[in-house]
């Protein structure tokens, strides 16, 4: 089966490659011409743990191509995926030029039967603007040629985006008539022999999926986040109230991890994008808005943990032990470390940071603004204060001795509660967490 893909981001790049793994013949496209380049030569724009390894194995097995354009390829696709990129407008709405622009391309050169499926992530109601985008390029055309329609959201996470392809919670598929959701069963066949639960669904449907799961993640991280403030102040643990709650069937304990707040471009965007789309139908959504302010606050948290315990920002230095918004990504799209630094930038304090993957990014955003360390115990090298803030896997059992040794401080502030206090104040740190009281040296 041939298929393209428009757009070779973070999306279009691993649904190529993973849909090539399973057989298929895949064109991924971008109008970028050194990123395609780039990608024939093996160069991998995005971080993404197995993503390379796979792109290479298919383009020598002559599943995985890519170009510049679209119409050299319409014709000998069945399916076309949109997988651009939606950023957020600044009233909080999702930026669709690049899936209009998308849409224009399909309408223009398609000639016999084909479909558009989006997988970008877009706003209930997008299907029918791309409908009428595509027909009004026909009708200048002259042409008749027939089409469907077709939303197949993403439920990628970042550093596990190939296993969550490859053997997925659920692929939701919205599909306009039996012509479109044939050929999409057809693809998805793979993942059917699997026993993976491939849901049909209309179109508007479908779209609304994607932005009610993002938001629901989000809304259960602000909330355990809320609960965990409130513990501080009452003397509760929120790590011991987390599991209990957990354990109840009917709650779980997924995304339940109390920490100094979401990022990344997903949860900040749609959370905003469901907001906006609530807005212009006459309804609040009264509880996405309370989640986007909880998150908002909780990044403030760790700063507000450290000048209370250093007495303010000037003239003091502070490690910073992890950068992307979450571990196995280099990604940070409104990450929490992005608010903390420029907070303790802006009150004169000197920032040195480490992360296992993301200090490229870092730089390519702070520049020289900041110091860049070679690994975590050179950047606590005479700090008064070392922040975690990403969960990575090699910050989780440090050689307290040497950090101790290293800093000329010792403060430190766990922003995802992944340390042990009584070891902490053993080590003779000063110790705060998010949720759980704060202990000093013995």
């Amino acid at each position: 089966m041939n298929i393209a893909i428009v757009g070779t981001g973070y999306v279009g790049l691993v649904s190529g490659a993973c849909f090539a793994e399973v057989g298929a013949n895949v064109t991924c496209i971008d109008i970028d011409s050194e990123k395609i380049e780039a990608l024939r030569r093996g160069v991998i724009p995005i971080y993404e743990p197995g993503l390379e390894e796979l792109v290479k194995r298919n383009v020598s097995a002559g599943r995985l191509h890519f170009s510049t354009s679209l119409p050299e390829v319409i014709d000998s696709v069945e399916a076309v995926f949109c997988a651009v990129g939606t950023p957020p407008d600044d009233d909080g709405s999702a930026d669709l030029r690049a899936v209009r622009s998308v849409a224009r391309t399909f309408g223009q050169h398609i000639k016999r039967f084909s479909i558009l499926v989006t997988k970008s992530t877009v706003p209930v109601g997008t299907s029918a603007i791309i409908r009428r985008i595509v027909e009004e390029e026909l009708e200048r055309r002259g042409e008749s040629v027939d089409f469907e329609l077709a939303s197949n959201p993403e439920f990628l996470k970042e550093g596990a985006a190939i296993k969550d392809f490859m053997s997925p919670d659920r692929v939701v598929i919205g599909v306009e008539g039996e012509r479109s959701r044939r050929v999409m069963e057809k693809l998805y066949r793979p993942f059917l022999l699997n026993n993976f639960r491939v849901m049909f669904m209309d179109i508007p449907s479908a779209e609304m999926t994607k932005y009610a799961a993002n938001a629901m993640l989000a809304t259960r991280i602000s909330f355990i986040n809320d609960i965990a403030n409130l513990c501080e102040l009452t003397g509760a643990d929120v790590n011991m109230v987390r599991k209990a709650i957990g354990a109840d069937s009917r709650i779980g304990g997924k995304f339940l991890y109390p920490g100094c707040g979401y990022g990344g471009s997903c949860f900040p965007k749609d959370v905003r994008a469901l907001m906006r789309t609530g807005l212009e139908h006459g309804y609040r959504m009264r509880v996405i808005e309370a989640v986007e302010e909880v998150n908002d606050a909780q990044k403030q948290v760790v700063v507000d943990k450290l000048r209370a315990a250093l007495g303010g920002f000037s003239g003091k230095r502070v490690a910073i032990w992890g950068l992307s918004f979450k571990p196995e990504t280099d990604d940070m799209r409104l990450a929490p470390s992005l608010s903390v630094i420029q907070a303790l930038l802006d009150g004169g304090a000197t920032v040195r940071v480490f992360d296992p993957v993301a200090m490229d990014e870092c730089r390519r955003r702070l520049g020289d603004k900041v110091e860049y360390a070679s690994d975590m115990y050179d950047a606590a090298n005479d700090a008064d204060a070392v922040a975690l803030l990403t969960e990575w896997k090699q910050f989780r059992l440090p050689s307290w001795g040497v950090v101790r040794k290293a800093m000329r401080g010792n403060v430190i502030v766990d922003g995802r509660n992944i340390y042990d206090p009584a070891e902490l104040s053993a080590e003779g740190f000063t110790y705060m967490s998010i949720g759980r009281p704060a202990v000093s040296p013995h």
